[in-house]
């Protein structure tokens, strides 16, 4: 199971990116976040495991909810941010690992993740190594991605810009890793019934996320982090010029007294060890 390509992958430039972009990230993103802490129910004095931590948003608010909080991630640049925003927090803990191949012990009651378990080489063995960390009453829960044509938040843009963009051939393997590698729900259940877990849930979560308080903010996060980020920088000036305009353009009408406002949808998942 050779993660590899992961690890220098978010400890590159997209760890550097995510850590520019971690405020307005967490802003954006507390829609979800709210409802996965929710389903967690965490309960003072569990242990709970973040896998895919990033910059500790989700650790801090387990922590701050009265558990006991294991972070772990595969990004140095996100990690060191994490550890300065959790600093007084007694409960949580940080450590730059691979969750697919770390030891665990089997005494923690929560695995929990946001959008951090997609990006697996081998889905099946990941998630049996996770399930070692669980207590035999042990839960899972988590949040991924459904397809892009359901996250209007990434569609939109990526319509819009994409005659500008450099032609790329389609994926060997859409469900290889990636964002959207879990987008199938039938696939995603396939994959944690191989890991034995049992008591599956897989229910559908739809939120408006805000990607600025205006256009000219949310081009810029869409520059970073989106369809936007993926291409911008292969184009040449003009090129740049008419995208981020189709960019604009295609935002707009989204645009009110809240800021952009587009919709997001997930899975949000929830297992058994037994």
């Amino acid at each position: 199971m050779d993660n590899s390509e992961q690890i220098e992958y978010w400890n590159s430039g997209a760890g550097e990116v995510w850590v520019a972009a971690q405020q307005q990230m967490d802003a954006m993103l507390g829609p979800l976040s709210m409802a996965l802490v929710a389903k967690a129910n965490v309960q003072p004095g569990e242990r709970a495991i973040d896998i895919g931590c990033g910059c500790g948003d989700t650790s801090i608010a387990l922590a701050q909810q009265g558990a006991s909080v294991w972070g772990v991630d595969i990004s140095e640049p996100m990690l060191d941010i994490a550890k300065q925003r959790a600093t007084g927090l007694g409960s949580v803990a940080f450590s730059q690992t691979d969750a697919a191949t770390q030891s665990y012990t089997p005494d923690h009651d929560l695995v929990l993740s946001r959008f951090g378990v997609m990006f697996f080489a081998d889905p099946i063995a990941a998630f049996t190594q996770i399930r070692t960390a669980l207590s035999d009453s042990g839960r899972m829960v988590f949040l991924c991605w459904q397809a892009p044509k359901h996250n209007d938040w990434m569609s939109v843009v990526g319509r819009a810009v994409q005659p500008f963009m450099p032609a790329v051939g389609a994926p060997d393997n859409p469900k290889g890793p990636g964002p959207f590698a879990f987008a199938d729900a039938d696939w995603l259940r396939e994959i944690l019934v191989s890991a034995e877990f049992n008591e599956i849930e897989i229910e559908p979560l739809k939120r408006e996320l805000t990607l600025g308080r205006n256009l000219d903010e949310a081009i810029l996060f869409q520059g970073k982090v989106g369809p936007l980020a993926r291409g911008l920088a292969e184009l040449d000036e003009a090129t740049k010029k008419q995208a981020l305009g189709a960019a604009r353009e295609a935002l707009t009408p989204y645009l009110s007294e809240a800021g952009v406002r587009l919709g997001a949808a997930c899975w949000l998942v929830s297992a058994r060890r037994s």
